[in-house]
């Protein structure tokens, strides 16, 4: 381990007959953290110097000040200050991992973190140099861990208890009042896409657009009443009660997480829809036989990142078993990738180490080839709509109550160790580095969100002559 002294002495205490000395010798030897941080630092500023071609950055330590890019008007401007040393070597072994980790720390302050994210989304390929061999070879590791065994069943199970089985009071501080943890629908009557940022937020908009956005998918997905209805992923029933109380539907839905079953459940019973709709603690992988050719429609709101890419066959193969063969209809959702960055191998990163453990985000192309090979040709393609440009606002919305309603004296009591300002003040950072660097991310097409519709071969579209 590397000591945490500033210096390391070597002291001889006695010398040989033929010299003498008036004392000892003493020699200082720098720190090997010293001189890590040292090399660190000298390497991610001349990276800078010559990746930073679009927009501007002002970089403050305690050995001076540094400029990169040029300033324009309209140009990203950022203002960055090194709090702790620590920073140079974060970001020299983890770059962008490095990053979230240190600005959660607080080892560096920034004047706006989606500066900070445009800023790098904006020169990413000058960043790409910062990855040394040591950043290389982990990422190879985590990317080829994840792929085959970040989704077996056990797995699965502990990723939903690190990413779901937190506070419900945490979710509810933020979350509109259905509870979708997924993105909402702008349109004109608040603003569209930008609203917020033109004219402000106004209460009851997220509301609006996250309820236009439940009733958009089951719309897609062709209900009636008495139709029944399968769902995997149950977040906290705000999709299952608006298809059983408005669309007249019955539901079974599926979760792995304790918290969100216990919550989904009581809101269910609140609304007198017990009879209806059945919340299941559940692998999708263990559906029943009863489930087979039972349902007329399978909607998911954004859980299939959470399956895998060598699991997208079998994933389809049972929404296949579950549906009916005919007068049948899938509607999926995901934040994906675009084809051009997708892999089934993904490393290590932010979203995947701190919020959604072992996830993966597929792409459309491969989520179609999946439900065409699961599902052995029974699925016709219907519909792909990319809904990344929802996404920011949803996050700012987010981002916005997660400020105004998470206040530490109501958080310690699902959360004892954030009796610890320090400690409070970390988690909080968390959550504000996940809103701005999934906004940065959408917003400059580096991640997508795609819907897909399916139905069945031969399932008659609306009357059209």
């Amino acid at each position: 381990m590397l000591n945490a002294a500033s210096s390391t002495a070597l002291t001889f205490s006695s010398t040989p007959n033929f010299y003498r000395s008036p004392s000892s010798l003493s020699i200082v030897l720098p720190n090997p953290k010293t001189i890590i941080s040292t090399y660190a630092r000298s390497s991610v500023l001349a990276v800078m110097e010559k990746a930073i071609t679009r927009g501007h950055l002002t970089v403050a330590d305690s050995e001076g000040v540094h400029h990169f890019g040029t300033r324009s008007k309209g140009s990203n401007d950022v203002y960055l200050k090194v709090v702790n040393n620590d920073f140079w070597m974060r970001i020299l072994f983890s770059q962008d991992l490095g990053f979230s980790e240190a600005y959660m720390m607080g080892d560096v302050e920034v004047d706006s973190l989606k500066g900070v994210m445009d800023l790098w989304l904006d020169n990413e390929s000058g960043m790409d140099n910062l990855s040394s061999a040591v950043s290389r070879v982990t990422s190879a590791i985590s990317g080829i861990s994840n792929a085959f065994l970040g989704q077996t069943r056990s797995k699965a199970r502990l990723n939903a208890i690190a990413s779901y089985d937190q506070s419900n009071e945490l979710f509810k501080a933020f979350l509109s009042q259905e509870m979708m943890y997924s993105c909402a629908l702008w349109t004109e009557a608040e603003g569209g896409v930008r609203g917020d940022l033109i004219s402000g937020p106004t209460p009851g908009d997220l509301e609006a657009a996250q309820l236009r956005k439940i009733r958009y998918v089951l719309t897609a997905a062709k209900v009636k009443p008495g139709d029944r209805i399968l769902e995997f992923g149950s977040g906290w029933g705000g999709m299952a009660i608006e298809a059983a109380c408005t669309f007249g539907c019955e539901v079974d839905t599926l979760t792995l997480s304790k918290e969100q079953k216990a919550l989904a459940e009581e809101r269910i019973k609140a609304a007198g829809l017990q009879d209806v709709i059945r919340v299941h603690l559940m692998d999708y992988r263990e559906i029943p036989p009863s489930f087979e050719k039972a349902f007329d429609a399978f909607i998911s709101i954004e859980m299939l990142e959470h399956v895998g890419s060598k699991h997208y066959h079998g994933y389809f193969k049972l929404v296949d078993f579950a549906l009916k063969s005919s007068n049948a209809t899938a509607v999926v959702s995901a934040s994906t990738f675009p084809e051009s960055r997708y892999s089934g191998y993904q490393p290590e990163d932010f979203m995947r180490k701190y919020m959604w453990p072992n996830s993966c985000l597929p792409s459309a192309t491969a989520l179609i080839t999946a439900a065409n090979t699961g599902s052995e040709g029974r699925f016709t393609l219907e519909g792909v709509e990319n809904h990344a440009a929802h996404y920011p606002r949803t996050l700012r919305e987010w981002g916005r109550r997660l400020d105004a309603n998470v206040r530490q004296d109501l958080i310690v009591k699902d959360y004892p160790s954030l009796k610890d300002t320090a400690e409070f003040d970390t988690f909080r950072r968390k959550w504000q580095y996940l809103f701005a660097y999934a906004g940065a991310g959408f917003a400059k097409g580096y991640i997508t969100c795609h819907m897909l519709t399916f139905t069945r071969p031969n399932d008659c579209p609306a009357t059209c002559d």
